[in-house]
C-alpha cells in the first residue's frame, strides 16, 4: 500500500474537485433509489388502496409520475453530465501532473541509466502505466465511495421497510468480503507480471523499428518474427495466468451475489403468505436487492481494475525511485564560462565493474585544440563524456578553469559545452527547430547566420520548404553530411566555451568531410576544442595530440613531435597513409 500513499501526493491538490464530484455523484446514484419506493407506493397505496375511486387513483398516479418525470428528465441529466465531466477532468489533470514530473525526472537521470534500459520500456511506464493509474482516481477515489453510498442508503431504506428481510439480504456479505480479500493479493502480483511482459513487448518492438534498416539489409525478417513471437508469447502466458485468476474471482463473487436475492425472495414470500408483509414491500425489496448487489458486483470489477492500477503505480514508482548518478552538490556554483582550460588529473573510470580509463592525466590550455586518437576501445569517447559530466570519475578529477566539474551546477556546465558526435540526434521537426535547439531564444536571422557558418545554408535553401522542411525521425531525409552540418550549426548558435567533436567526420564522404572540417576550424577559433578522430590526417593541425591505448595515455605531443618520437602515433599515421 506504500504506492497508494505516495500516489496521494498527486491527488491531494485536487481534493476539492474530488469532493464536488463525489457529492454530485451521490445525487446521481441516489435518484434511482427512489424507483423501488415509487413501485411500492403504486402497488400498496394506489392499486391496493382501499376505498379509493378510480378517479382518485388516477389523480394520485398522475401527480406521482409527474414528480418522477421532473426528477428523472430535468434534474438527473445535468447531474450525470457534470459528474462525468468533473471526474474525467480531475483524472486527466492528475495524469498531466504525473507525466510532467516523470519527464522532469527522466531528464535528470544519467546516461548510465539509459544505457541499461530499453527506451520502449521507459515509454511504456510513462504512457501505459500512468494511464492505468487513472482507474485509481476515477474508481478508487470516486466510484467506490459512490457505490458504498448506494449500498448504505439502500440498506437504510430496506431497514425501514422490514428489518428481518434486511438481515436476510446482507447475510452473505461477510463471505463476499472474505472472497475479495483472498483473491486480491495474488491478482496484484499477476497484474504486475502482465504489465512487465507488455512493457517488454513494447521495448522489443520499439528497438526493432528503430533498427528496421538492419533487419531488412540482413534479410532477418523470419528470424525477427520468431524473436518477436517469443516476447509476444511471454505476454500471452502472463495475460492468460491473470485471466484465469480473474475468472475465478468473478465465479466465486458472482455466485454469492446471485444466491443472496434467492434467500430474500424465499423469506419475503413466506412473510407474504403469512400476511406479515405486503406485496408492494416484497416487490420494492426485490428491486432494492438489485440496488444493493449491483454495486457489489461493480466493486468486484473495481477491485480487479484497482489491482491493475496499483500494479501500474508500483512500476511507475520504480521509475521515480531511480537514483540520480549525476547531481549537484549543495554548494555547487554556476559555471559562468571562464577561459575554458581543462585538466584531467589521474582520472580512472569504469562503466560497471570493468575499468575503461586508468590514471589518465593531461592539460588542455584555454583556446587550444586537443586531438584524442587511438584504436577503437581505447577510451577516447569516454574521456569526452567525462568533461560535461555525463558520468562521474571513479578516481582523480576533471577540472575546468581550475575547479572540479563536480563543484559546478551540471546544467550551467553543459550550457558552456558544445558537442558534435558521429551520430547526432536530429529530431523529427523542421531544420529551423533543430538548429534553434542550440539557443531556443535565437532569432531567425541568428539561425540563418549559424547555418551559413556551418556550410549548411546552401543545401537547406534547396529543400522543399527551406528551413521549415520537416526532416523525419532522426533526420532520415538528410544525408550524413547534412545532419552533421545541422548539428554544427546548432553548436554555432549555442556559442559555447568548450567544443567536443567526437568522430564528427568519420562516416562521411570526402566532399562532406571537407565542408565539415572548414566548419569545425571556423567554430574552434578562440575556443578550447577536443577532436576525437580515427583519420589522423584530420587532426594534424591540433596543438596537442593525445594517443590513447587500452584506457591509458600512451603518447602526447604535436603532430611533428609525435612523428619524431617514432612511436605508436607514427605507426598509425603511416598505416593510414599507405591505406
Amino acid at each position: 500500500m506504500d504506492s497508494i500513499k505516495r500516489y496521494m501526493q498527486f491527488i491531494r491538490p485536487y481534493w476539492k474537485e474530488i469532493l464536488i464530484t463525489v457529492a454530485i455523484g451521490a445525487l446521481k446514484f441516489g435518484i434511482p433509489l427512489l424507483t423501488p419506493l415509487i413501485l411500492k407506493f403504486v402497488i400498496d397505496d394506489i392499486i391496493g388502496g382501499e376505498g379509493l375511486a378510480v378517479s382518485e387513483q388516477m389523480t394520485m398516479l398522475y401527480w406521482l409520475m409527474g414528480g418522477a418525470l421532473f426528477i428523472f428528465l430535468i434534474i438527473r441529466p445535468p447531474v450525470e453530465y457534470y459528474r462525468q465531466y468533473f471526474a474525467q477532468w480531475t483524472g486527466n489533470k492528475i495524469l498531466y501532473d504525473i507525466r510532467d514530473q516523470l519527464f522532469s525526472h527522466l531528464q535528470k537521470l544519467s546516461l548510465k541509466f539509459y544505457a541499461n534500459r530499453k527506451s520502449g520500456e521507459i515509454i511504456s511506464r510513462v504512457i501505459n502505466d500512468v494511464e492505468q493509474t487513472k482507474t485509481f482516481i476515477i474508481t478508487g477515489m470516486m466510484n467506490i465511495w459512490l457505490d458504498m453510498f448506494t449500498i448504505i442508503v439502500a440498506i437504510i431504506i430496506m431497514l425501514t421497510l422490514d428489518p428481518l428481510l434486511t438481515l436476510a439480504a446482507v447475510a452473505l456479505l461477510p463471505f463476499y468480503a472474505m472472497s475479495i480479500k483472498f483473491f486480491y493479493a495474488r491478482l496484484r502480483d499477476l497484474t504486475r507480471k502482465r504489465s512487465q511482459a507488455l512493457a517488454d513487448v513494447q521495448g522489443h518492438l520499439h528497438e526493432r523499428l528503430q533498427g528496421i534498416s538492419v533487419i531488412k539489409s540482413f534479410a532477418l525478417e523470419n528470424h525477427e518474427q520468431e524473436e518477436f513471437g517469443k516476447q509476444n508469447n511471454n505476454f500471452l502466458n502472463r495475460a492468460v495466468d491473470h485471466t484465469k485468476w480473474n475468472a475465478k474471482t468473478f465465479a466465486v463473487v458472482n455466485t454469492i451475489t446471485d444466491i443472496a436475492p434467492l434467500i430474500v425472495i424465499f423469506t419475503a414470500a413466506v412473510l407474504v403468505i403469512q400476511a406479515d408483509l405486503t406485496v408492494g414491500t416484497l416487490v420494492a425489496f426485490t428491486a432494492y436487492m438489485d440496488r444493493l448487489y449491483n454495486p457489489l458486483r461493480r466493486l468486484v470489477n473495481s477491485s480487479t481494475t484497482l489491482v491493475q492500477s496499483i500494479a501500474s503505480m508500483d512500476r511507475m514508482f520504480e521509475l521515480v525511485d531511480e537514483k540520480y548518478d549525476i547531481k549537484d552538490d549543495e554548494k555547487a556554483k554556476p559555471y559562468e564560462g571562464g577561459s575554458g582550460e581543462v585538466i584531467f588529473d589521474r582520472v580512472s573510470f569504469g562503466y560497471d565493474e570493468e575499468e575503461v580509463l586508468h590514471n589518465v592525466s593531461f592539460r588542455a590550455e584555454a583556446g587550444q585544440t586537443i586531438a584524442v586518437v587511438g584504436m577503437s576501445g581505447g577510451g577516447k569517447s569516454t574521456i569526452m563524456s567525462l568533461i560535461p559530466r555525463f558520468y562521474d570519475v571513479n578516481e582523480g578529477s576533471v577540472k575546468i578553469d581550475g575547479v572540479n566539474v563536480k563543484d559546478y551546477q551540471v546544467r550551467t556546465l553543459r550550457d558552456r559545452i558544445g558537442m558534435v558526435l558521429q551520430d547526432n540526434i536530429i529530431f523529427s521537426d523542421s531544420i529551423m527547430f533543430n538548429i534553434r535547439m542550440g539557443n531556443p531564444e535565437a532569432t531567425d536571422e541568428e539561425v540563418y547566420e549559424a547555418a551559413r557558418a556551418a556550410n549548411a545554408d546552401g543545401f537547406i535553401q534547396e529543400m522543399p520548404d527551406g528551413y521549415e522542411t520537416k526532416i523525419g525521425e532522426r533526420g532520415v531525409k538528410l544525408s550524413g553530411g547534412q545532419k552533421q552540418r545541422v548539428a554544427i550549426a546548432r553548436v554555432f548558435l549555442k556559442n559555447p566555451r568548450i567544443l567536443i567533436f567526437d568522430e564528427a567526420t568519420s562516416a562521411l564522404d570526402l566532399e562532406s568531410e571537407k565542408l565539415i572540417q572548414d566548419s569545425i576550424l571556423r567554430l574552434a577559433e578562440n575556443r578550447t576544442t577536443f577532436l576525437v578522430a580515427h583519420r589522423l590526417s584530420t587532426v594534424t593541425h591540433a596543438d596537442k595530440i593525445i594517443v590513447m591505448e587500452n584506457g591509458q595515455v600512451a603518447e602526447t605531443g604535436s603532430h611533428d613531435e609525435l612523428m619524431k618520437l617514432d612511436g605508436r602515433y607514427k605507426k598509425l599515421f603511416s598505416i593510414q597513409k599507405l591505406g
